[in-house]
């Protein structure tokens, strides 16, 4: 029998995002956990949670639920649609003035349109070329920091500027702005800033990709900006999408990984079992499992995939009304036991390539490859060179990113 759920129940409605336990800073949020257990149990695959706006979208957790639901095409991804589930007041106001969005946020056709533009510079193949690039890089910052005073901010040392570099290399944009845009990008991310200033961050990276792009039709070279300058040039595009396209490429392309590489340190850290199997492999094997299963057990995208019912949709016998929002956490897709057993446990050699880290469908991850690239490169280098590495502060003393769309760390202080 199908139901309609189009109300919220007369039930209290859960806060989403739920708070972390801080003795658990890798772990899925307690209450998070506890309403997949219940959508597991009981069979039921949607609930209601209230966001920041008073605003009640679904919450669905379950793998297969969440992969039929980011497959399906009634399901839109455009902040410009009434009942958008916003991720923060910074999100609305971008919906409700219209403004052009990035290709994360549009539905095809116009996004296979762009994503097709874009395929190309993020093949296997293009990207391992890149491999030797990225070691020699990982390894001057090592060197760098290995030089300088300890302890040392890891983040600032390695995980940061080595993301960003290589996107500027790939992109074309000049790395000694990489204080600006790491900048605009880290306040556009937080939810504790205005709409007026995330706006404000946005424009200013919006200008200067830009002007970069402009730059690059006057004088192209071989990378990436030079592409969609040309594209420009030849009606493909227009300028203002090329910008959005290169924004996006920017910011994404070193935000993630810069937390991924932090956060994937600290919990090798604190499991120095796993740690060892690292430090002590030259597999590229073990290197690549190590990476999809640490992608799997932090998952650092931590508010959920946002979508829009276009249609009514049935999912487990119920109902998802058109016209309502939904939330789909990967991170309790990635810690669901008959997927991942055992799923609390960190453990290199798990082949967790069915991880939801870059989401899934359409709009999964474009940069994948390259973030791969870069964790494995990481991995097999930063604890090989320094094999007494460690953090030089408890755990506890640690600020956890809780106030972004990506979950990490401000700050890492290791010794060694």
């Amino acid at each position: 029998m199908n139901h309609a759920l189009s109300d919220a129940s007369a039930e209290a409605v859960p806060d989403f995002p739920m708070p972390r336990d801080a003795g658990c800073p890798f772990a899925p949020p307690p209450q998070l956990r506890q309403l997949h257990a219940e959508q597991l149990r009981a069979d039921q695959p949607l609930t209601k949670v209230r966001i920041w706006d008073g605003s009640t979208p679904w919450l669905i957790t379950r793998f297969e639920d969440q992969r039929a639901l980011l497959s399906d095409q009634r399901c839109s991804v455009d902040l410009r649609q009434p009942g958008f589930p916003y991720m923060n007041p910074a999100f609305r106001e971008s919906g409700r003035r219209g403004t052009q969005p990035s290709f994360l946020n549009m539905d095809d056709p116009e996004h296979a349109r762009i994503r097709r533009m874009l395929s190309g510079a993020f093949t296997i193949k293009r990207v391992e070329a890149l491999r030797p690039a990225v070691q020699r890089m990982t390894d001057e910052f090592i060197d760098t920091m290995l030089d300088g005073p300890a302890p040392a901010d890891l983040v600032q040392a390695l995980a940061l500027p080595l993301p960003s570099l290589v996107i500027c290399e790939l992109l074309g944009v000049p790395y000694e702005d990489h204080e600006f845009f790491q900048h605009q990008s880290e306040v556009g991310l937080r939810h504790d800033v205005s709409p007026e200033v995330s706006g404000a961050a946005r424009r200013a990276l919006l200008e200067y990709v830009s002007s970069q792009i402009d730059e690059k039709r006057a004088r192209p070279a071989d990378d990436l900006l030079s592409e969609l300058a040309a594209r420009v040039r030849d009606g493909d595009l227009t300028h203002q999408e090329a910008s959005t396209m290169g924004l996006l490429l920017l910011g994404a392309g070193h935000e993630t990984s810069a937390n991924m590489i932090a956060l994937s340190t600290v919990a090798l850290l604190e499991h120095p079992d796993q740690l060892a199997i690292i430090r002590e492999t030259d597999d590229p094997k073990v290197l690549a499992r190590a990476a999809d299963e640490l992608l799997r057990y932090l998952t650092i995208i931590h508010i959920g995939n946002r979508r829009l019912a276009l249609e009514d949709i049935e999912i487990g016998g119920r109902t998802i009304r058109a016209g309502e929002g939904m939330i789909l956490p990967s991170i309790t897709a990635n810690w669901q036991d008959d997927i991942f057993s055992d799923p609390d446990r960190l453990d290199i050699h798990r082949d967790a390539r069915r991880h939801q880290a870059f989401g899934y469908g359409i709009h999964q991850c474009l940069g994948q490859p390259l973030a791969r690239l870069e964790l494995q490169v990481v991995y097999g280098t930063l604890f090989r060179r320094i094999p007494t590495l460690r953090l030089a502060t408890g755990l506890e003393n640690l600020p956890f990113k809780e106030d972004g769309l990506v979950y990490g760390v401000y700050e890492l202080p290791v010794t060694w």
